[in-house]
């Protein structure tokens, strides 16, 4: 019987062994598949490139864009977080975020159409804080394409997420001096998402502050919420920095941010993401039309 049994323990972690070693090779087999997506991607120029509105909610005039790069829906990538996900993952990190960044330049001065030509529009252009720090990234490359593009580095502003978290913040600090030097600025993503800490603002000192949406949504009927925001503000009052309110999708919203001195939003409520470039404005009433962005 003693036997048996060991016989049978043997079998069931050969089996799970095989297994293993299956699942292992569907793996490898479909990070392969997904690799090669991503490098054709890269190739052809593949990605859906949108302009989202920030607008500056005192004088009602729209100030700037975020560019959002998307790929198309498949099978091997579900959605967008799943693809960025894999990107991620790869070490394929450095030369798709210069892929972006030049897609998105390039098609903002493209897209720009009439009186739009003559404004000095800022664009945000999201940059993993990695990129900044690798050596092989050569800064002089970005403002050569800019010149070639006749967009000035003051209307360029790096978004960093606080998702990516930063490590080194004294060398990090140093790379941004850098970058300042010439004209860039820096925006700081999710702030109050929970991802980072306020370390972050402290020692990057970003000219801009984008609040997560968890912050902003229904901002009007949670104290809770107001109280933070509150205190984001005087912290932004005293460093020199502007708050960006991101999420926005009601009107109730809105109207609360206005009245406390907000500077500056981005969200439904002002404009949806479109690859044609449009100016920002009152889109929602009320609760309607609520939505993820």
């Amino acid at each position: 019987m003693e036997s048996v049994l060991r016989q049978s323990i043997k079998t069931s972690s050969l089996f799970s062994y095989i297994k293993h070693l299956y699942q292992h090779h569907q793996e490898n087999i479909l990070y392969v598949k997904r690799l090669k997506v991503l490098k054709k991607i890269m190739q052809d120029q593949d990605l859906h490139t949108y302009f989202q509105p920030i607008v500056d909610i005192q004088t009602k005039e729209t100030m700037g864009f975020e560019a959002l790069n998307r790929p198309e829906v498949t099978e091997l990538f579900t959605s967008v977080d799943h693809f960025y996900e894999f990107v991620g993952q790869t070490d394929k990190v450095f030369l798709f975020d210069c892929f972006c960044r030049n897609l998105s330049l390039q098609r903002f001065k493209g897209r720009l159409r009439g009186e739009m030509l003559r404004k000095n529009f800022v664009l945000f252009l999201n940059i993993h804080p990695n990129v900044l720090l690798d050596k092989s990234y050569h800064s002089g490359e970005t403002m050569q394409f800019l010149r070639e593009l006749d967009i000035k580095p003051q209307q360029v502003v790096f978004e960093l997420t606080e998702r990516s978290a930063v490590t080194d913040f004294v060398e990090f600090e140093r790379v941004l001096s850098h970058y300042r030097s010439q004209g860039y600025r820096i925006a700081v993503d999710d702030v109050g998402s929970g991802y980072n800490s306020l370390k972050t603002l402290i020692y990057l000192k970003p000219e801009f502050i984008k609040l997560d949406r968890s912050l902003i949504q229904f901002i009007d009927k949670h104290s809770e919420q107001q109280q933070l925001v509150t205190l984001l503000m005087k912290y932004a009052e005293q460093a020199e920095t502007k708050i960006i309110a991101e999420g926005i999708e009601r009107l109730e919203e809105l109207d609360y941010l206005q009245q406390i001195g907000i500077h500056y939003a981005q969200g439904y409520a002002l404009g949806k993401p479109t690859m044609d470039i449009q100016l920002g404005g009152i889109q929602v009433s009320g609760d309607e039309n609520r939505g993820s962005h």
